[in-house]
This record gives structure tokens, C-alpha cells and sequence, in this order.
């Protein structure tokens, strides 16, 4: 945001600045959080969606649904109802919130976009089919160059699990 704010010069730049923000968030309390910390920055009307990115079939999504640039803290370790898997490919399919997260963010990113998430050392080195095809298209079609290994207390004490920055 600070980055976007040395750009903002007159009036038409403060909107556009304003429509270049977007946010889903599932639960109540970190939806209002990200709302609250929006105006503080000076977003006057923040586009923050509370509900579950993942409802979404991805087939579903359009040009016009897709982001030049998305940075990401998915909710990793969880798992999702059968129902909510089948809004993806079936080589794309899995239980584990992180996986899917990572096939929504293929599905909105733009031609040319640059994406920057967190996601846990489970993705990186787990072996199942839809990690193994997430990986393998990573590569293939969206230019993964970099991974930042994360210190092990990075997000201590809200969780011990060991994390990596992956920038595609």
C-alpha cells in the first residue's frame, strides 16, 4: 500500500487507488480487522467480501475476476467439505485449505501477474497428486523463481509450523 500511496497525486489517483484494493475473508473477527485497518490507511471505502474464496467454482472465473498482483497469507492446515472440492479440477482436488488456496490463486491471477504468499513446508514437500500438480504447474505456467525460506519463529507463538515465501 505504501508503495501504491507515493503514486497518488490528485483526486482521480486517490479513486483508483481506493478500487485497487480487494479482500475475501471467512471469519467475522479478521473480516472487521481488515476492514478497520483499510480506513485507517486511508482506503475510504475498503472492498473486503466476508465469505469463503473457495465457494467459487474456478472454472467460473472470468477475465475480468482476475488480479494483476496477489499477496497471500492462505489459512493452511485446514480442510474443506467434499462440496467445496468440487469446485475445482480433479487433478487440482484436496482436503487441505493451502492446495486449494493455491488453485484459486492460479485461476485469478492475470497473464503476466505476480503473485507473493506464505504457505507451510507441507506444500512444498508433500507428495499427494494435487500437491504434485500444483507444483508441477507452478513451474510449467506460472514462473515460481523464487523461495524464501522462512525462520523457524516467524510466527511465534501463533503457530510453530515452519513457512516459505514463494513468489511467482
Amino acid at each position: 500500500m505504501k508503495y501504491l500511496d507515493d503514486q497518488v497525486h490528485s483526486v482521480e489517483d486517490r479513486e483508483i487507488y481506493n478500487q485497487s484494493i480487494f479482500g475475501i475473508e471467512k471469519k467475522a473477527l479478521p473480516h472487521l480487522l481488515a476492514v478497520t485497518n483499510l480506513l485507517l490507511h486511508d482506503i475510504d471505502n475498503p472492498f473486503i467480501i466476508h465469505g469463503n474464496s473457495l465457494e467459487k467454482n474456478v472454472r467460473d472465473y472470468t477475465e475480468k475476476d482476475r488480479f494483476d498482483v496477489i499477496l497471500m497469507n492462505p489459512p493452511y492446515g485446514g480442510s474443506e467439505k467434499d462440496s467445496i472440492k468440487m469446485n475445482f479440477p480433479i487433478e487440482l482436488r484436496s482436503s487441505e485449505t493451502a492446495d486449494l488456496f493455491m488453485s484459486v490463486i492460479m485461476y485469478r491471477l492475470k497473464k503476466n501477474g505476480r503473485v507473493g504468499l506464505i504457505l507451510p513446508d507441507g506444500f512444498l514437500f508433500g507428495a499427494d497428486n494435487a500437491k504434485l500438480a500444483i507444483k508441477e504447474k507452478l513451474i510449467k505456467e506460472f514462473n515460481l523463481h523464487t523461495i524464501i525460506r522462512l525462520p523457524h519463529s516467524v510466527f511465534a507463538p501463533y503457530t510453530s509450523i515452519r513457512t516459505n515465501i514463494l513468489f511467482f
